[in-house]
C-alpha cells in the first residue's frame, strides 16, 4: 500500500471509530473540542477541521474524501453513506445514465435521467410535465394497436438502433431521441390499414402485383435527403388517411422524443411515401 493509501486507511479507521464513539459520547456528556493539530496528506498540509474526543482526533469523512481524492455522498434511497474509491470527490451521487430500450419496449423519461448521446455527451432530463399531456391531444396514449389482420403475412422491417441526437441551435440545447415504442405504434397502425383496404388485402392475404412483388414495402428509418410529413400529437388517421389515398408504395416511418434545454416538448411522428 502506498503512503496515500496508508493515510487514507488510518483516517477512515479514525472516522469509523469516531462515529461509534460519538454515539455513546452524547449520552455520556463527552464534549468534542476543536483541535489545531495540523494534518498532512502526502507531505502537504491539508485544510481539515479536526476535533478531539476523549484524547483522539476525528475529522469529517467528506473532508478526507476531498483531500485524498475519493467520493463520499449520502445515498437517500438506501439510507447510508456511500464511498467511491478511485473516483474524484464531488460530494454528490453519480449521475445514472438512462438508456432507452433497444427492443421497442416503452420508455417513460423521468426528471434526472441522463441520456448518453451519439456525440458522446450526456443530456440531463429536467422537466417531463408535458409527457402524455399534449394540449392538442384529447387523451393520454393508450396501448399499442392490436391486429385486425394477420400481421405475420406483411413485411417485417428490422427495428432500427436506439439513437439520441444532440445539437444546439440559436443558443438552445436540443435532443432528438428515437422512440422505438411509438415507431411500433405507427407500424401496427399501418398494418391494420393494409388489412382494411381491399386494394392491398383480400381473402385473408396481402394483394401483390402481377409480378409477385409486395404492393406495400415498409422501412422504419427515413432517408436524410427527403422531407417527410411530420405531426404531433399522435393521430392514427394521419397514417390511415395517407395510406388510403395511395395504397401501393414504400412507407418510411419514424418517431422521436424532442427535448429543448432538458425539457420534454413532444413526440414527433414522421412518415414518407415513395
Amino acid at each position: 500500500m502506498n503512503n496515500r493509501g496508508k493515510k487514507m486507511g488510518l483516517l477512515l479507521t479514525g472516522m469509523a471509530l469516531g462515529a461509534t464513539f460519538c454515539g455513546g459520547a452524547a449520552a455520556a456528556g463527552i464534549v468534542a473540542v476543536p483541535t489545531r493539530q495540523p494534518i498532512y496528506v502526502d507531505g502537504q498540509q491539508a485544510k481539515m477541521e479536526a476535533y478531539n474526543i476523549n484524547g483522539s482526533n476525528y475529522v469529517k469523512l467528506r473532508d478526507i474524501g476531498e483531500q485524498v481524492c475519493f467520493n463520499v455522498y449520502w445515498d437517500s434511497d438506501n439510507g447510508c453513506v456511500q464511498v467511491e474509491s478511485g473516483k474524484p470527490y464531488t460530494g454528490t451521487a453519480p449521475q445514472q445514465t438512462a438508456a432507452a430500450p433497444t427492443d421497442g419496449s416503452r420508455y417513460v423519461p423521468k426528471v434526472g435521467d441522463v441520456i448518453r448521446c451519439d456525440d458522446g455527451t450526456d443530456y440531463t432530463i429536467k422537466d417531463v410535465s408535458r409527457w402524455d399531456k399534449n394540449a392538442f391531444s384529447s387523451a393520454p396514449l393508450g396501448e399499442l394497436p392490436t391486429a385486425t389482420c394477420d400481421w405475420s403475412k406483411l413485411p417485417q422491417p428490422e427495428m432500427p438502433q436506439a439513437e439520441a441526437r444532440h445539437f444546439t441551435s440559436g443558443g438552445q440545447d436540443y435532443l432528438f431521441q428515437r422512440n422505438l415504442y411509438e415507431t411500433r405504434r405507427m407500424l401496427y397502425t399501418l398494418y391494420n390499414a393494409i388489412g382494411d383496404n381491399p386494394e392491398t388485402w383480400q381473402n385473408g392475404q396481402p394483394v401483390k402485383f402481377p409480378s409477385g412483388n409486395d404492393k406495400v414495402k415498409i422501412n422504419l428509418t427515413i432517408p436524410a435527403e427527403v422531407t417527410p410529413q411530420s405531426f404531433w400529437p399522435w393521430r392514427a388517421e394521419q397514417i390511415t388517411e395517407l395510406f388510403n389515398s395511395c395504397p401501393p408504395g414504400t412507407y418510411s416511418l419514424e418517431a422521436w422524443n424532442v427535448y429543448k434545454n432538458g425539457v420534454f416538448q413532444y413526440t414527433e411522428y414522421s412518415i414518407y411515401v415513395s
